[in-house]
């Protein structure tokens, strides 16, 4: 997969082909990218469970013609309940539990995300919700074909999955994890979906599907209540940004790490690399990745709580004082605390020229793995990296938890559009790197920019090392190199999911649409 599919219509690109083909499916029908993506949202958390689903998070940049981008935040905040004191009468001191109710302590914002993203439409110019929706809803009430991504995932993870409540029932073949292309049907939450699609996606906060999930969730130790999920709105936010010679760069704001995103493509912009794929290039990623990440992992969290806002990071005099501490020759010694997460990226265009990056997430692989049997919704466990000590990232009421996930767009300055992103925790400011600066700045087609060998610094979805990881394609020659300057080097296979799944879409100034996916997964990009 070496080239990117271009079109005038339209494009979307997903890790899962179903979401791919029902946002294309809303393009036909004359919608906007932001419905299209809806759809796909809505599609992917179906058929791409492990990675995504309703009991998670999302957010949005959205870039409409003559306008600044607008962000939607809908990250969700920890319960009424949530607190130390809390989590001690229950036995819990040490750290929050990764699965399980105790895990699920945060309300599931995504869902409050397309809400407030479809309010961005006139409603007299929007699709209805059930067309929307009905993709999901085919998918969950009829099966979806496991993939061989799935199928590996729930095999890994089996230990600490198959004893939480209404995990096994769904995602489980008799007490083992599914084989890639059995059927896997899921039908309360076809069911859960066709309500949405007919009392509002406001009904999963306020009304009966709300309450199911309240009392579900205390029966089964989670501190979050119906009251937590009518509390919860999701938010506009402005997305931070940083201009380079390559461009505005967009990503979202904080306990996000977009800044970090950003900051990386800052300091290796004053880096001054003149051509891609060789040491200079790989080498100068690494090491702006490990300043941004320094920085990140000090004083990052909920804007509350932070000492200065994330927007001040990317001022110029900070990034050049960062910049100057690259050494261009030598690996800076690592490691570090290192951050986990998994989750789904996706982007779409419109003929009318609005651009979506859209990431949508459970933390872990399945989340919290508490499922709801009456709705067929697992839960995210984001809150369990809140820590129960005192500091700045100690849980609270209504606090919200670091996060991975960024979606990135770009203005480029002859005039293109770029929506990219990626799942895969850690890596996924590594990865936006490396597509951006192979696409925008030394011209690599945009499919073969994702497909492309890429590396990973440190530990995230499914790994525990901090080493410097390469997939095998890599230049030999340029592997010694990095060894010989002192990175520890780990080889990957080929393809490797540890560098996630990553895409693009682009429209250009002419009308012209690209769209690229990544190999690693099982999507599709379409540009029609």
């Amino acid at each position: 997969m070496l080239h990117s599919a271009l079109g005038y219509s339209g494009a979307i690109t997903a890790p899962h082909r179903a979401a791919a083909l029902a946002g294309r499916d809303i393009l036909a029908a004359g919608g906007s990218a932001i419905e299209a993506m809806v759809a796909a949202a809505a599609t992917i958390a179906v058929t791409y469970p492990h990675m995504n689903g309703i009991g998670g998070d999302g957010f949005w940049l959205i870039h409409r013609p003559g306008q600044a981008p607008v962000g939607i935040f809908a990250g969700g905040h920890a319960a009424a309940l949530a607190t130390p004191g809390w989590y001690a009468a229950q036995g819990v001191t040490e750290a929050i539990p990764a699965r399980g109710g105790l895990a699920a302590l945060t309300v599931p914002g995504t869902i409050g995300g397309w809400e407030a993203a479809l309010d961005l439409i006139p409603a007299a110019r929007r699709l209805p919700l059930a067309q929307l929706l009905a993709s999901a809803i085919g998918y969950a009430r009829d099966g979806i074909a496991v993939t061989g991504n799935q199928a590996r995932t729930t095999a890994e993870k089996l230990d600490g999955l198959r004893d939480v409540p209404g995990f096994a029932e769904i995602f489980l073949n008799d007490g083992a994890a599914p084989a890639a292309g059995s059927r896997m049907r899921q039908p309360a939450l076809a069911r859960t979906l066709e309500r949405l699609a007919t009392e509002g996606l406001r009904s999963y906060y306020e009304g009966e599907i709300a309450q199911i999930h309240g009392d579900f969730l205390a029966a089964h130790g989670s501190p979050l209540r119906a009251a937590d999920f009518a509390a919860y709105r999701a938010q506009q936010v402005t997305p931070l940004q940083v201009t380079t010679s390559q461009g505005t760069l967009y990503n979202m704001t904080a306990p996000t790490q977009g800044v970090a995103s950003l900051m990386i493509l800052g300091l290796f912009d004053r880096l001054g690399v003149q051509t891609g794929e060789g040491f200079d290039h790989t080498h100068g990623l690494i090491e702006a990745t490990k300043q941004a990440f320094l920085l990140r992992n000090a004083g990052l969290g909920d804007p509350a709580a932070m000492a200065e806002p994330a927007q001040d990071w990317l001022a110029d005099d900070r990034l050049d004082a960062m910049a100057a501490r690259i050494d261009r020759a030598r690996a800076l010694p690592w490691p570090y605390e290192p951050k986990q997460g998994d989750t789904i990226w996706m982007g779409a265009a419109d003929r009318d020229g609005t651009v979506v990056s859209f990431i949508q997430s459970v933390f872990w692989e399945f989340g919290s793995g508490l499922t709801c049997p009456q709705t067929g919704v697992f839960f995210q466990n984001r809150g369990a990296g809140f820590s129960l000590q005192p500091g700045p990232n100690q849980l609270a009421p209504g606090k919200r938890p670091f996060h991975t996930l960024n979606p990135a767009l770009a203005h480029l300055p002859d005039g293109r559009v770029l929506a990219y992103g990626t799942m895969g925790g850690e890596g996924q400011p590594q990865t936006q790197s490396a597509i951006f600066t192979r696409y925008a700045q030394f011209g690599m087609d945009l499919q073969a920019a994702v497909t492309a060998p890429r590396w990973l610094l440190g530990k995230t979805w499914g790994d525990n090392t901090t080493s410097l990881k390469l997939e095998s394609r890599f230049d030999p020659t340029l592997v010694a190199q990095l060894r010989g300057a002192g990175h520890q080097v780990e080889i990957l296979p080929e393809f490797s999911d540890l560098v996630g799944h990553a895409g693009g879409v682009v429209l250009h100034p002419t009308g012209l649409f690209e769209a690229a996916t990544d190999p690693r997964a099982d999507g599709a990009a379409v540009s029609y």
